[in-house]
């Protein structure tokens, strides 16, 4: 398509055309690129009104439009940002003033250097600052909510009578057995997978070894038929106190039971609370992940823990030790997430070097009649410079508005809190797309400089 109309024009009418930039973008480039950017925009709304699931399902339509919008209006997005961004400039030195001259008159040039770095920035931070967002809020739920003094744990599981055990130690007033699994819960049409925790003993002890951030109902009506669901969760699937939640155990079977409370640290701790009776024929290993133990009031904390290791010859940890291992293992767990993000930036990051790269040997007589008309060497990789700190700047204002308008809806509806994003992990990536535009424009610029200008001088 974009070749079509300079096959058919003369070979004069298209060289004299491509020496001069046209300033008017095509009207069906311009049409199709508001759609998106009016797509985008009503996407985002909807993104932020809807909560759960929803939100997150919805928000990743934002970034794929709002890119598309970038990438069709780029000429007059570029335009925009070489005005903005070159206001700063034309109060400065002759390199300066030049960079900003130039960068306003070649829009549809500056328009494909920006686009690759908008790509890399946006992709990269809503892949890694999702995972961030969600690493942070889980944290916090988990430290948060369990409150138990003591937790008992062991590489293979622990037998199903370890909590009874546990409870029979001096100084012990609670002792729940946690059995961790996923199960399948119908939202809508479909199934989606979600954690469950099967707990043994009663709402009441449940209680005093977590705190799971009670919204409605009761935990201690949980028994039988029963369950406790993350309250992002009962939105998603669109139920409440009293309703039946549809849902599918390990091995398939299904399973409608009440739901008797909905709490908010789901995320941290599991999004679904069932009797550990419920879960317990139906899955393959029926050992308890961990056994949470929680002292009476005025017991030697290390002297209970003592007993709980000599009596259960398990390993007994603190709920601080317990956190740190969780994160540890989260940790080990990002590295896939991180390496998809790092792919994906970098296919991004190949495609900006190589467009940067196209694009200053494409202006070889430009740099050599700016040498022939009076212009140091200098001046001329000072322009340079300057232009592509203006590429480099566009580029990551536009990615981080994408990625955070695409991320705050997303982090809202999967953790119900705003996105987290680490400073230091940003200052990287920003720090990242202003060397690469560095470096594919000075280098290339400076080579270009070494050769014959088109008068002959060097």
């Amino acid at each position: 398509m974009a070749a079509r109309r300079p096959a058919r024009i003369k070979p004069g009418q298209a060289l004299g055309e491509a020496a001069v930039e046209r300033l008017r973008p095509g009207v069906i480039r311009t049409l199709l690129g508001t759609a998106a950017l009016v797509g985008g925009i009503v996407l985002a709304g909807v993104a932020a009104s809807a909560s759960g699931e929803d939100a997150a399902n919805t928000a990743l339509g934002v970034v794929m439009l709002f890119m598309l919008a970038v990438a069709l209006l780029g000429p007059l997005v570029a335009r925009l940002c070489a005005w903005l961004i070159g206001l700063p400039l034309r109060a400065g030195a002759a390199p300066a003033v030049l960079a900003s001259a130039n960068t306003l008159a070649n829009a549809r040039r500056l328009a494909s250097a920006i686009t690759p770095i908008v790509l890399a920035i946006a992709f990269s931070s809503t892949l890694v600052f999702l995972h961030t967002s969600e690493d942070h809020a889980m944290a916090g739920q988990r430290r948060a909510g369990i409150v138990s003094d003591h937790i008992v744990s062991a590489p293979g599981g622990l037998p199903a009578d370890t909590a009874d055990r546990a409870a029979s130690v001096p100084g012990v007033a609670a002792a729940v057995g946690v059995l961790r699994t996923g199960v399948l819960v119908t939202t809508g049409s479909s199934l989606q997978g979600e954690t469950a925790q099967g707990v043994s003993g009663s709402g009441r002890a449940l209680a005093a070894v977590q705190d799971l951030d009670v919204r409605t109902g009761r935990l201690a009506d949980l028994g039988p038929g029963r369950v406790a669901v993350d309250a992002s969760l009962a939105q998603s699937a669109h139920v409440r106190v009293g309703d039946r939640l549809r849902l599918r155990l390990p091995d398939g079977t299904k399973a409608a039971p009440e739901v008797v409370a909905t709490y908010g640290r789901g995320l941290g701790i599991a999004r679904i609370t069932l009797p550990r009776a419920a879960l317990a024929t139906h899955v393959t290993s029926a050992f308890d992940a961990d056994v949470l133990v929680r002292d009476h009031a005025g017991a030697d904390r290390e002297a209970v823990a003592a007993a709980l290791g000599k009596r259960l010859g398990e390993r007994v940890t603190g709920r601080d030790g317990y956190a740190a291992a969780e994160d540890r293992d989260r940790a080990l767990n990002a590295w896939s997430n991180t390496t998809m993000a790092a792919v994906l930036g970098g296919f991004a990051a190949v495609a900006a070097v190589n467009t940067l790269v196209m694009t200053v040997l494409d202006r070889r007589r430009e740099l050599g009649t700016l040498r022939l008309i009076g212009s140091t060497r200098r001046q001329v990789l000072g322009m340079v410079r300057w232009e592509a700190l203006l590429v480099a700047t566009a580029g990551v204002a536009l990615g981080t508005a994408i990625a955070l308008a695409t991320l705050v809806p997303m982090a809202r509806g999967l953790t119900g809190e705003g996105p987290y994003v680490p400073p230091l992990t940003y200052a990287g990536f920003v720090g990242a797309a202003v060397a690469l535009g560095l470096a594919a424009t000075v280098l290339p610029a400076r080579a270009a400089l070494r050769r014959e200008t088109p008068g002959g001088a060097r």
